[in-house]
């Protein structure tokens, strides 16, 4: 098999690291590798914020629902949606653009999230693990101070990365859904009730449908976290949808 197409099968979160960093040349390849990414018009629509002060990690970590991985990581980056610096550059050509709306945010969020996933694919090829964070959207008050965001910015993923440990490269990946279960030809097609039990099926381990989906239920959907960071996101995502004058 093709070896980038081994390493996406190959490739799974980790979020245990050795002390070993991850060398200048490296970060300097893995921010190259970001830059290579489909974008909307080759704009670019991200900005990529390394954090390499230590206090700056632990308080990130704390944030991102008491992680404490995050803080003790070699490398954390903060892909943000950016649609700040593209309308400062229309104002500093003398033009008098209008406030970025949801459509922007989605498509810069897009660029965020397809730039995170090629350093990701190259983290893999040069032997690096890595892991997103996706409760860096949590605490937008204090995210938004500690990261020093402006109005039209926000936080897509966090990405860790570092060498994996022996028992974290180890550890199997876990199963994915059947493809006939998430995919569909031309038009979406909602499960049945016996197709969604069927999905299931291998998922469970020792616990029946129900148990298993109410265990999942109480831990994610319905969890504080879970919770706090639809409140956050309302508030991320309130400049871009707040009534124009």
């Amino acid at each position: 098999m093709d070896p980038v197409i081994q390493s996406l099968y190959d490739r799974r979160s980790v979020r245990i690291f050795t002390e070993e960093p991850v060398a200048a040349e490296e970060r300097t390849l893995l921010l190259e590798c970001a830059f290579q990414a489909p974008t909307a018009g080759c704009q670019q629509l991200y900005t990529i914020l390394d954090v390499t002060d230590q206090e700056e990690k632990e308080e990130l970590a704390q944030l991102c629902d008491h992680q404490d991985f995050i803080a003790a990581s070699p490398m954390v980056l903060v892909f943000c949606a950016d649609c700040q610096r593209w309308l400062e550059a229309y104002r500093e050509a003398g033009l008098t653009p209008r406030s970025p709306g949801l459509g922007d945010a989605l498509l810069a969020m897009a660029d965020a999230l397809i730039a995170a996933q090629n350093v990701v694919t190259a983290a893999q090829a040069l032997g690096l693990g890595s892991c997103y964070i996706g409760d860096i959207l949590e605490n937008e008050e204090r995210v938004r101070q500690l990261l020093g965001l402006p109005e039209f910015v926000f936080p897509a993923a966090l990405l860790v990365i570092g060498h994996p440990t022996e028992q974290q490269a180890a550890r199997p990946k876990p199963k994915r859904f059947e493809s006939r279960y998430t995919v569909s030809e031309n038009r979406y097609r909602t499960l049945t009730g016996e197709e969604l039990r069927s999905m299931f099926q291998g998922h469970t381990g020792q616990r029946s449908f129900e148990e298993w989906i109410r265990a999942f239920c109480e831990r994610k959907y319905e969890s504080a976290f879970s919770r706090e960071m639809t409140r956050s996101a309302q508030k991320w995502l309130g400049p871009f949808v707040k009534e124009k004058t």
